[in-house]
């Protein structure tokens, strides 16, 4: 189980920007291609996407979710509704979201 977790979080999963990178290998991406897409669409380097305190403030900034739940700040949904504006992408959860929604 450890080894499938560690697999699966990549680069640190939400605790730096592992999440972000893997929707975009999802996507089609190869992997560099997409370190080097996240990095410019969070207008940081991309050996800043795997330091975990830079990144800390980064998705506090951005507001798209960590792992603490920060008071005030956007988390679930909300955040994976701004994960999907600022990379560009459409989430299928988010998208069905906003049709039960009517947005």
């Amino acid at each position: 189980m450890a080894i499938g977790h560690e697999v699966a979080a990549g680069m640190g999963g939400i605790r730096t920007a592992g999440d972000l990178v893997a929707r975009m290998v999802f996507n089609g991406m190869r992997i560099n291609e997409a370190k080097e897409y996240v990095a410019g669409r969070l207008k940081c380097a991309v050996s800043d996407l795997s330091d975990a305190a830079f990144m800390r403030d980064l998705r506090e900034e951005l507001d798209i979710g960590g792992t603490v739940i920060v008071p005030h700040k956007s988390y679930g949904m909300a955040a994976k509704i701004k994960i999907a504006e600022i990379l560009g992408i459409e989430i299928a959860s988010v998208e069905r979201f906003k049709k039960q929604i009517g947005f």
